[in-house]
């Protein structure tokens, strides 16, 4: 029950902000970690919508913090604000304002910002703008600062020397070079990680002799490394926050159960994949059976004594596995087609499907495996051709009303990423000579590789939930407590409607918006695959864990940065790599610290210091 009437419309504009930031991080945050996956075609843009609507959502409320300090983030002491707990929800709001306007800007631009960093995985935006708002509102001196418990850290530069001068900021490694170290620190670990799970890939699978066959002999290691890191990455990252779902003890569990965990869940992932998941490929893409459905995977080894492939019916021509090049020319398709040809601006819509043995790949090509007479673009299902049907007159009227609002609910992944990618911009620069400069592989061994990027993006879609939703609603948690009691607490239980809240929003951001962040990643760096994908998804998954053991303070942008422009190199020319976006990427992390915190200390310093009716002296 609200105790606080008189501020109610500071708790009516909390809510509106804390929906803006959530929405923020699902467009920007969660979508440049499932640019990979959408850029790489192991997930369809719509896939990835659902996968990481069920894993961040359930991540959130399922396994999210219950208790939390007054400021999720421990950036602010609330020592300050005993007396007057009405000026904190000013300054969380002040803060969510500061926070939400970089984002909405960041993201409208195509800036991939991180709103989560590493160890505590807490926003740089919202590190700023938090301590903005309250270094601009205290006038008694330094507010601490601090990060988990560790030595105080001094808030964001611009707005700490604009309150205390130079010699308020720690610049030190315990403050701010710590941060500006993570810049070169995390995307190069990631590199160098996502490099060697490459090249091991490269030249164990994809340079062989008969790369399908020695991809069926690689993937079950793949998938018991993966799921062990996936599980390390869930089990520290949660049990770091000692608050952090008390019902399952995470902080407490020893090291020894800690490890059997992580080989037990490793070793029964391996498991299914030897008896259940290996026979459904071997079907699908040795046998060339077209008529298996996905849910035939739980036949296992039933599989191996099913009968000869029926004839597809006759005038069509089934695709066993898609090609996960087309669109994407070699140096021979150059070549051969002169190199100042301008790229269509919908290069999926108007090329055809290529037979992958005009790729580069050295060994024995192992094409697309096709059947006479398919169809060269499906169709699309009834219910969407029917929201897509053109309008009888003005979209409100009755009839009409209807497809309207389906459409504009689909109107975020009705999106063709990859096509979008393809448009030249400055920061795109020439792509296809990007991309011509990388090998193309085998279709049927990158389709093994598909399932363990989608497995990779589930896992670290629903940590993120887990670990970080309640730190994007951190400072609408502390409106929300002081609103409703009227008095502050070091600790206060975090409401599940406010995990669902926050959960809701990003799931909200990025079905809405999220295809604008991923269309300006992916493809413009470097060329995807699975192969590659599931390399730079996994290479900044052990960097975050790393980080976590480390305390350092690196975000999942520059992890999967990193990783893309590691993987990138190991095509052997520097021109894999697009070099504007990279740099396009520092600059959304470098303007990020000052700028939330410039927003936020400036609109409290505007707000706590205005002349008043009778007291303008």
């Amino acid at each position: 029950m609200a105790t606080l009437h008189q501020y109610d419309y500071i708790f009516a504009f909390g809510v509106i902000f804390a929906f803006l930031d959530a929405w923020n991080i699902g467009a920007n945050d969660v979508a440049n970690s499932f640019a990979t996956s959408v850029s790489s075609r192991s997930l369809t843009l719509m896939q990835a919508m659902v996968v990481a609507t069920f894993c961040e959502f359930l991540g959130a409320v399922l396994v999210g913090s219950r208790v939390a300090d007054t400021i999720r983030s421990k950036v602010i002491s609330t020592s300050y604000f005993e007396q007057e707990p009405a000026v904190l929800m000013l300054t969380m709001v002040c803060a969510l304002v500061g926070s939400s306007t970089w984002l909405s800007i960041a993201t409208r631009v195509g800036l991939p910002v991180s709103t989560t960093r590493g160890k505590a995985r807490r926003g740089k935006a919202r590190r700023g703008d938090e301590a903005g708002a309250a270094l601009a509102e205290d006038e008694r001196g330094p507010i601490a600062l601090r990060r988990d418990g560790s030595p105080r850290e001094r808030g964001v530069i611009g707005a700490g020397i604009a309150a205390l001068g130079g010699d308020g900021i720690v610049w030190g490694w315990k403050g701010v070079s710590q941060v500006f170290a993570a810049w070169a620190i995390a995307p190069c670990i990631a590199g160098c990680f996502g490099a060697i799970l490459f090249l091991i890939t490269k030249y164990g699978v994809l340079k062989r002799k008969n790369p399908l066959r020695a991809g069926f002999i690689l993937i079950p290691f793949f998938f018991f490394i993966t799921s062990g890191v996936l599980t390390m990455l869930v089990v520290w990252k949660g049990a770091h926050l000692t608050s952090s779902a008390p019902y399952l003890n995470l902080d407490e569990l020893s090291a020894g159960v800690t490890l059997g965990a992580i080989f037990g869940v490793a070793s029964v992932v391996t498991l299914f994949c030897v008896l259940f998941f290996l026979p459904f490929l071997h079907r699908r893409l040795v046998r060339e059976d077209w008529t298996l459905k996905w849910y035939h995977v739980f036949f296992g080894p039933l599989l191996l004594r099913r009968g000869e492939v029926p004839p597809p019916p006759a005038g069509q021509r089934v695709n066993v596995v898609q090609d996960y090049y087309r669109g994407h020319k070699t140096r021979e398709d150059l070549d051969r087609d002169g190199h100042s040809r301008e790229i269509p601006d919908d290069i999926e819509g108007k090329e055809k499907e290529a037979n992958v043995s005009t790729g580069s790949y050295t060994g024995s090509p192992t094409p697309t495996s096709t059947h006479p007479g398919a169809l060269e673009h499906e169709e699309l299902p009834a219910w969407k051709r029917w929201y897509m049907t053109p309008f009888d007159g003005p979209w409100y009227k009755p009839k009409n009303l209807p497809r309207a609002i389906v459409r504009g609910f689909f109107h975020g992944v009705d999106k063709d990423v990859v096509a979008s990618q393809k448009k030249k911009s400055f920061l795109s620069g020439n792509l296809e000579r990007t991309h011509a400069t990388t090998p193309h592989y085998d279709n049927k061994t990158e389709h093994l590789y598909s399932f363990l990027q989608v497995l990779t993006a589930g896992v670290s879609s629903f940590g993120h939930g887990a670990n970080d939703v309640s730190n994007a609603m951190g400072p609408f948690s502390a409106i929300y407590l002081v609103w409703s009691t009227g008095t502050l607490a070091s600790k206060s239980p975090v409401p599940v409607w406010i995990l669902a809240f926050g959960g809701a929003s990003i799931v909200v951001g990025l079905w809405t918006y999220g295809y604008h962040i991923m269309r300006n990643l992916g493809n413009r760096i470097t060329l995807h695959s699975p192969t590659r994908g599931f390399s730079m998804e996994l290479g900044a998954a052990m960097t975050v864990i790393l980080a976590t053991r480390l305390a350092l303070p690196v975000s999942t942008t520059q992890c999967i940065v990193g990783a893309t422009v590691g993987v990138g190199l190991c095509s052997g020319n520097l021109r894999s790599v697009n070099w504007r976006m990279v740099l396009w990427s520092y600059a959304g992390w470098i303007l990020t610290l000052p700028a939330a915190g410039l927003v936020a200390g400036c609109l409290m310093a505007i707000i706590v210091n205005a002349p008043q009716w009778g007291n303008s002296t």
